[in-house]
C-alpha cells in the first residue's frame, strides 16, 4: 500500500447570523479549517485537519498551499503506515536522515506554526488510513480504550452577566452536561467585568455543576492574578490560558498565586512545548489541539508527559470533524484524559461536514468503534464550501 495522492482545501462554512457570537477575535461569521484528503493506491482514503488560527476564524490559504505544493509531493509513494517516520521526516526536513541516524531531533527552523499544523493534518489522515486498512478503530491501535463513553463538557459562554446564567443552563439541557465552560478576558475589558459574569454564572448553575473559564491568553500576569482573587468564591474547575502561551514563566506565576487549576496548551505545538509547561510548573491540565500540536502521534506523546508529571489531559477540540474525532481516540487511549470539549457554539465543521451524528447524552459522548477515525465526510458539503486555490 502506497500513498497515491494528497489534496488539501481551505473549507469555509458560513454560520447563520442568529447563531454567530462575538469573542476576542471578533464576530465569527464562518467556520474555517484546512481539510486534507490522502488516498492510497488500493483505494483507501484518510481525512486530516490542520489549524493555524484562533477558534474557527482566520485565513488558511498559506497552510493549504504548504500542504498541496510542499508536503504532498513528499508523501507520494510512501507507505502510509510509516506514521512516525513520516512525522519525523516532515519535522526534521533536510536533516531527517541525520536525525534518524543520530537518534535526536534536528528540526527545521520553521518547525512550529504552519509546519506543525501541516504535519498535524497529515498525521491525522495517516492514522485514519491505518485503522481502515486493518479494520480497527484508531484507539485500538493506540493501546485500547478505557471506556466506550467519556464525560464531556459544554464549551461556549459569551453572554453578558444578565444572560450568562440562562445561556449556560441551556447547555445543560442540550446534553445533560455536568460541566460548562465560559469565555472571559479582553472581550469583557477589565477583569472585574469578567468576574461579574462568572459570579452570575455560578449563582445560576448552583454548586454542583463544574464551571471552567477561558481567557484565550488575553490577560497580563497582573490581570490574571487579579481575576483569580475576584472569583475566589466561585469554585472554578480550571482557568484556561490566563496569559499568552509565549509567557510560560508568567503562567507559572499565575498558577502559584491561587488555588484554581490552570489549563493550557491549545496554542502550543509539539511535545517540546508541553515539556516546558510541565518543567516550569505552568499548568495542571494539558490541552493540545490535534490539528495544531502535531496530530494524534504528538498528542499521545504529550499525554505521556502529562502522565509522567501527574498532570491531566483535556484536548482542545473546538475544531472540525477530523480534529474532533482524533481527540476522541486520543482521550479514549490516554491514561491522563478525563473530559471531552464539546462545542455549544455554531460548529458546522463537525455537524455538517460529516454524515454522522455527533451528540452528547447524559453528559457523555460515545467513542467511535468503526475502522479508522470513525466518520464519513459529507462530500457534497465539502464540495460546496471548499475554497479553490
Amino acid at each position: 500500500m502506497r500513498i497515491k495522492s494528497a489534496q488539501a482545501w481551505w473549507v469555509r462554512i458560513p454560520i447563520e447570523p442568529d447563531r454567530q457570537h462575538r469573542s476576542d477575535f471578533g464576530q465569527l461569521q464562518t467556520f474555517d479549517a484546512a481539510i486534507l484528503r490522502i488516498e492510497t493506491d488500493d483505494g483507501l482514503t484518510g481525512w486530516g485537519e490542520g489549524k493555524n488560527a484562533a477558534g474557527s476564524a482566520g485565513s488558511y490559504a498559506a497552510l493549504v498551499h504548504l500542504l498541496n505544493h510542499e508536503i504532498a509531493p513528499r508523501l507520494i509513494g510512501r507507505d502510509p503506515a510509516d506514521i512516525v517516520q513520516i512525522w519525523e521526516m516532515l519535522y526534521n526536513g533536510v536533516r531527517y536522515e541525520a536525525a534518524a541516524a543520530q537518534g535526536h531531533a534536528m528540526p527545521e527552523l520553521s518547525r512550529r506554526g504552519l509546519s506543525v499544523a501541516a504535519i498535524s493534518a497529515v498525521d491525522i489522515a495517516l492514522w485514519d488510513i491505518l485503522g481502515k486498512s486493518l479494520g480497527q478503530p484508531v484507539w485500538r491501535l493506540l493501546g485500547g480504550r478505557k471506556a466506550d463513553r467519556l464525560p464531556a463538557y459544554a464549551s461556549g459562554g459569551w453572554a453578558p452577566a444578565d444572560r450568562i446564567g440562562e445561556q449556560l443552563q441551556s447547555y445543560l439541557a442540550a446534553g445533560g452536561f455536568r460541566a460548562v465552560k465560559m469565555r472571559v478576558g479582553v472581550m469583557d475589558g477589565a477583569p472585574h467585568i469578567s468576574a461579574a459574569r462568572v459570579k452570575a454564572a455560578r449563582a445560576a448553575l448552583g454548586p454542583d455543576i463544574e464551571l471552567m473559564v477561558d481567557a484565550h491568553g488575553t490577560y497580563t500576569v497582573a490581570e490574571a492574578k487579579r481575576f483569580i482573587q475576584l472569583v475566589s468564591d466561585c469554585d472554578l474547575a480550571w482557568f484556561e490560558e490566563p496569559v499568552s502561551a509565549d509567557d510560560k514563566a508568567g503562567m507559572a506565576e499565575v498558577r502559584s498565586s491561587g488555588p484554581v487549576p490552570i489549563a493550557a496548551g491549545e496554542s502550543d505545538a509539539t511535545r517540546f512545548a508541553f515539556r516546558d509547561l510541565a518543567v516550569l510548573k505552568s499548568a495542571d491540565i494539558f490541552q493540545p489541539d490535534p490539528a495544531f500540536c502535531g496530530g494524534i502521534t504528538e498528542a499521545m506523546r504529550i499525554g505521556a508527559i502529562a502522565s509522567a508529571f501527574n498532570l491531566r489531559l483535556a484536548p482542545h477540540l473546538w475544531a472540525g470533524a477530523p480534529c474532533f474525532f482524533a481527540g476522541l481516540h486520543v482521550c479514549a487511549a490516554s491514561p491522563s484524559s478525563f473530559t471531552i470539549e464539546y462545542s455549544l457554539g455554531a460548529n458546522p465543521m463537525i455537524h455538517d461536514l460529516v454524515e454522522d451524528d455527533v451528540s452528547v447524552e447524559d453528559g457523555m459522548i460515545e467513542i467511535p468503534d468503526r475502522p479508522g477515525l470513525g466518520f464519513t465526510i459529507a462530500e457534497t458539503v465539502l464540495e460546496a464550501y471548499a475554497q479553490r486555490s
